[in-house]
């Protein structure tokens, strides 16, 4: 029987897409940061096994916020680009659907002793002080067990990216993601021996570590690219490589 302790998660690079030069906004990353071929897109983002049998849930959330000082250009400005006008942070595990929906490739991790890689589709939604990117679907890569899961489980995600600096002229503002994902998947029948709040345990710990391991290096490459967009940088070529 597998170790109820969940085991450090070890990120893995994958052969990610080809880098695409199309504009894609640079808060996708997180969100990085997480899926299916093109007629996928229509499906629903809820997927439910027709033998449903006992489930577990898990749900992880962070809260990551960077102060950034405003160079020529404000924050707030930046946030209200259209899409057309974003850089590519990360084109190693970004692709472009349509103007406001993408793919996104995230690590390979372990989960007890299974390889898990989700290929997430997401969408864009504009909001007044910045966006919200929320999850339509998820497939799961990786080990044979957990490729096997893809019609037995649910997953949705948001995360909010904001400037929350109460004046839009202050020289430093405050950018903040707010991210949270919720999984629920029918337990296997190898794991059914294993009380489900242990499973429930292990299985929110290792959202929250891909959080804290996504969200900083996301925040990082965003004000990365505010800079050089703020100084004229006309460029707007990607940052990420794909790494951790």
């Amino acid at each position: 029987m597998a170790s109820l302790t969940p085991n450090p998660i070890q990120f893995h690079f994958r052969n990610a897409k080809s880098p695409s030069r199309r504009s894609i906004p640079p808060y996708l990353v997180v969100l990085s940061n997480l899926a299916s071929s093109p007629e996928d897109s229509s499906k629903p983002a809820r997927r439910i096994s027709a033998d449903s049998g006992p489930k577990a849930r898990f749900i992880a959330r962070r809260t990551e916020s960077v102060s950034v000082r405003q160079l020529q250009r404000p924050l707030t400005e930046y946030m209200s680009l259209p899409a057309s006008q974003y850089s590519v942070l990360d084109a190693e595990r970004i692709e472009r659907v349509d103007d406001n929906t993408f793919r996104c490739y995230v690590y390979r991790f372990k989960f007890f002793a299974f390889e898990v890689c989700p290929v997430l589709l997401v969408r864009v939604e504009e909001q007044p002080d910045g966006c919200s990117i929320n999850l339509l679907s998820c497939k799961l890569e990786g080990s044979p067990i957990v490729v096997a899961q893809n019609d037995k489980f649910d997953a949705s995600m948001e995360n909010k990216i904001s400037c929350d600096s109460p004046r839009s002229d202050s020289p430093v503002q405050k950018l903040t993601s707010n991210a949270v994902i919720e999984v629920s998947i029918e337990i296997p029948f190898a794991f059914r021996a294993i009380p489900t709040q242990s499973i429930e345990s292990t299985g929110s710990q290792v959202l929250g570590q891909i959080l804290k391991a996504m969200l900083p290096r996301f925040m990082s490459q965003l004000v990365k690219d505010y800079r050089a967009w703020a100084s004229g940088d006309t460029s707007r070529q990607p940052l990420g490589t794909g790494e951790i």
